[in-house]
């Protein structure tokens, strides 16, 4: 019995030491795994073919470039601006009265011609006026005419019987006479008066022009003075325009123009869209304002159109109506031996980019003296025959070489860098050769790396599986009968009793 009991403690205390060695085996596992991944990335390095280090050339950029030339060209100033007519006024009555009659051309929009009646006010008082001034002037004559007659009479007497005095002017009734000719002179000042106030009755239009707004309508009373409507002239049409010194300095105007005549007046060409399409109108500058405007700091120039509403419309048919927003251009100075480039080409900072005839970019600081959407007029910076870049270039591509091509025909090559020439000779022979080697190598390497990782997997799969087999054995022990692990704690209890009897 006393072996039994030291077999049982021997197999408790080998279970013990197997489940230590499962412990250290979990730790070990991960960290030997990790250390052979590292192993097969160093033999994988070191077995790799490192590349050729090679310097690459730069591939030549295309960019499109135009010809600087050297040309006479009239400066223009672009300005904007609102049309207005020349002459707008209120039509106002100069008498007053009841509304009798309107023209059907007194409406908004409605176009008049000078002298056509616009309103009509009753005239019944007026012609009233007129036959009373009449009868006055009639008695007038009457009184004038008996007083001349007995002027007569007294000159005949005082010659029968003055005795050869002479006769004073108050026996001669010249006073009477006088007074009889003043009355005449007043009753045909009234009569004259009573028709000027009847011809008013008839409100009648004092130009050519274009009703604006109307205000009153028949059968309204007015009084003289009050607004009927409002009016303004079609025969010119002007736009003024506010000109920068800079803009003064092209055209060469000076303070308070005014054009002597207008064949010599500078021209100026109106547009705008109307109907989806451009309009143009031909006028002048005809004048300025007497001073600088001290808000704007600008001075106003005035641009007027003949008769806008006929041949001077655009088309024949789109007059130059008041309100309208136009664009302006005015024609200046003109200017000999200047350089013109695409507007493309002339760059922020006025800089322009130009190529020599080795296809390297330069950045050129010019002077310009005039711009518009289509090209750029330079005072100096640039000569003329000058290769201008218009393709859009970054400041650090700048001393770079480029293959330059014809603006006006990308397919023409104007500048073949000598660099490029030599690439496109020498051919990709060598560098077909070098990617094949390339590949090949890399096909051999993955094939090692492959075969060293699959042996690696199979390994780690086996200690797995042992720690698994562990593992259950571990478990087993676990599920020993209780009652046999306490036979052998009571033997081993009586063993170390007997010993202590001995003792």
């Amino acid at each position: 019995m006393g072996n039994e009991t030291i077999g049982a403690h021997d197999e408790h205390h080998d279970g013990g030491k197997q489940r230590k060695t499962t412990i250290v085996l979990g730790i070990l596992a991960p960290i030997l795994i990790i250390v052979l991944f590292i192993f097969i990335g160093n033999i994988l390095k070191a077995n790799s073919i490192q590349p050729e280090i090679k310097k690459r050339s730069r591939p030549v950029l295309a960019v499109m470039a135009s010809t600087a030339i050297s040309d006479t060209v009239q400066l223009r100033v672009n300005v904007q601006g609102q049309s207005r007519p020349r002459t707008e006024i209120d039509l106002v009555p100069e008498v007053g009265g009841k509304i009798v009659s309107v023209s059907s051309k007194f409406i908004s929009g409605g176009i008049f011609n000078k002298g056509d009646v616009l309103y009509r006010i009753d005239p019944s008082d007026y012609q009233v006026a007129v036959v009373r001034a009449e009868a006055t002037v009639a008695r007038a004559q009457q009184v004038l005419m008996r007083e001349e007659s007995e002027g007569a009479i007294a000159k005949l007497d005082w010659d029968d019987l003055g005795n050869g005095k002479e006769a004073t002017a108050l026996t001669l009734r010249q006073p009477q006479l006088i007074e009889a000719q003043a009355s005449l002179q007043s009753a045909e000042a009234d009569l004259d008066n009573a028709q000027i106030r009847l011809r008013r009755t008839a409100v009648t239009a004092p130009f050519n022009g274009q009703v604006r707004e109307k205000f009153a309508d028949i059968g309204q009373f007015v009084n003289p003075g009050a607004k009927l409507g409002r009016i303004f002239s079609t025969d010119i049409a002007e736009v003024r325009l506010a000109l920068s010194d800079a803009d003064i300095a092209r055209i060469n105007l000076p303070l308070a123009f005014v054009a002597k005549s207008r064949e010599t007046a500078p021209d100026v060409k109106l547009s705008t869209t109307i109907g989806g399409q451009l309009r143009e109108w031909d006028g002048k500058i005809m004048r300025t304002d007497a001073a600088y405007d001290p808000l704007t700091r600008s001075m106003y120039a005035i641009a007027e159109v003949l008769d806008p509403y006929g041949a001077g419309a655009a088309d024949g048919a789109f007059p130059l109506a008041p309100g309208l927003f136009v664009d302006a251009s005015i024609a200046g100075k003109i200017i000999e031996n200047v350089i013109i480039i695409p507007r493309d080409g002339l760059r922020p900072e006025d800089k322009v980019y130009t190529v020599d005839e080795d296809g390297i970019a330069t950045s050129n600081d010019v002077i310009v003296i005039d711009t518009n959407p289509e090209r750029a007029v330079l005072l100096s910076g640039i000569e003329p025959g000058s290769l201008v870049i218009v393709s859009a270039l970054e400041k650090s591509q700048i001393s770079l070489t480029f293959r330059v091509l014809d603006i006006n025909d990308p397919t023409k090559i104007l500048i073949e860098p000598k660099k490029a020439e030599r690439e496109k000779k020498n051919g990709d022979g060598d560098a077909l050769a070098t990617a094949q080697k390339k590949l090949a190598d890399s096909k051999k390497s993955y094939a090692i790396a492959k075969k060293e990782y699959a042996m690696a997997k199979k390994k780690a799969a086996q200690e797995k599986k042992d720690k698994k087999k562990k593992k259950k054995g571990k478990k087993g022990d676990k599920d020993k009968n209780p009652k046999d692990e306490q036979s052998v704690d009571n033997q081993n209890q009586g063993k170390n009793s007997k010993k202590e009897g001995a003792n």
